[in-house]
């Protein structure tokens, strides 16, 4: 977490990019009228703010989790209303190899995206990042809302399917290059989130901004998967040193922050008591902050469904971890004025209390034990399989 004044994002990203970082922001009325005074939020609109932003970073955590379990089941369960017929929609798997190189590969994007606002015109960085984001967005709505339409929409109502497929070649020769099958219900979610990025793109307004980060958060929590908790440790332990070293060490990820506008944190106003949806000055949360945590959760829910009984103990538990992480940045940084690393606080805690739990009841060689196989190895041979995992390690 941090306090930025002038500028319009808290940058973090799913992928390798930007993570952790939690500002509060103003509308830069400073540098239109010196003499303005800055505004001071109420205790109330604080509270009300930082609240809500708990609120929401749960949700997809929750969620996420959920639908995680479902798609790692299998490839189509009409029951739960998860169809999932394209190679997108299905999980991918990290491994020990990909969470140690991941850190580095942050970084590197980090620091890329710094020397791009030191060298050319944020004006047009910022226009192409959110022309990539707008479709990005899109995708990601559509997705999140797919469930709830399969199930909200009755039977009754026709519902055809479609097929986009584009080949290269001919005969024998003939290669797919995109196959992406859709249905009625695809295209209607699809017509709302795309209402929901013009919006975004002509107002940026903060309402259509978290509709868009849930959504990638979401998305993030379902489909990424780590295969056992040591790999979770991994990662999480090397964007807990890449939180730290660039919030602390360097002003890189504040100045970032301050240039990079993009749907990739949640936001809340902490005037909004006294201006209402007209808000301007924010307290946002990197989405990082939220799906790295959430993967590892995620996980540790699907390792509770394998123990088949009945319990959801380690998920609870690294659930209610998170929210104790979560507050003690919040109060860190209130309480010192200072910017700070969310995952500082929230890496330990995620970590800690379910190996905690898991010591208490017997279980810590059963939980670092507990393996998944990505759903494109299942149906392979065993020498592939052996093969494959000789590569990932």
């Amino acid at each position: 977490m941090a306090d930025v004044d002038q500028g319009s994002v808290a940058p973090t990203e799913t992928s390798p990019a930007l993570d952790s970082l939690n500002a509060t922001d103003t509308n830069g009325t400073d540098a239109v009228n010196a003499t303005v005074a800055k505004f001071v939020a109420t205790p109330e609109g604080t509270a009300l703010a930082y609240g809500s932003l708990v609120f929401m970073a749960l949700l997809p955590i929750f969620f996420g989790a959920l639908r995680s379990v479902t798609c790692s089941k299998s490839k189509v369960d009409g029951e739960n209303g998860y169809v999932y017929r394209n190679s997108s929609d299905m999980p991918e798997t990290i491994t020990s190899r990909d969470a140690a190189r991941f850190p580095i590969i942050a970084s590197c994007t980090l620091f890329g995206l710094y020397l791009f606002f030191k060298i050319f015109s944020q004006e047009y960085i910022n226009m192409l990042l959110s022309m990539y984001f707008f479709v990005l967005g899109i995708l990601a709505l559509s997705h999140t809302m797919s469930p709830f339409m399969n199930r909200v929409v009755p039977a009754s109502v026709p519902n055809k399917l479609y097929q986009l497929l584009f080949t290269q070649g001919t005969g024998e020769s003939k290669e797919e290059i995109v196959n992406y099958e859709f249905d009625t219900r695809d295209l209607f979610c699809l017509v709302i989130s795309a209402v929901v990025g013009v919006w975004y793109i002509l107002k940026k307004h903060w309402v259509a901004n978290n509709l868009f980060g849930l959504a990638f958060a979401l998305n993030g929590v379902e489909l990424l998967h780590l295969n056992n908790v040591s790999t979770g440790c991994i990662l999480l332990g090397g964007l807990f040193v890449y939180d730290v070293f660039w919030v602390f060490g360097t002003n890189v990820m504040v100045t970032v922050a301050k240039s990079f506008e993009a749907p990739i944190k949640l936001v809340f106003p902490q005037d909004l008591l006294e201006r209402g949806l007209n808000a301007s000055n924010f307290a946002m949360l990197g989405l990082g902050d939220i799906v790295i945590p959430g993967i590892f959760i995620a996980l540790l829910l699907r390792f509770d469904v394998s123990l088949k009984k009945n319990t959801r103990t380690y998920f609870y538990t690294s659930f209610l971890a998170y929210i104790f992480g979560l507050g003690l940045t919040i109060f860190v940084m209130h309480t010192f004025k200072a910017a700070q690393p969310a995952l500082l606080y929230l890496v330990p805690a995620c970590i800690g209390f379910p190996v905690v739990v898991a010591l208490l009841k017997g279980e810590l060689t059963e939980l670092f034990r507990y393996e998944e196989t990505p759903p494109e190895t299942e149906e392979t041979s065993p020498e592939e399989t052996t093969e494959t995992e000789k590569k990932d390690q």
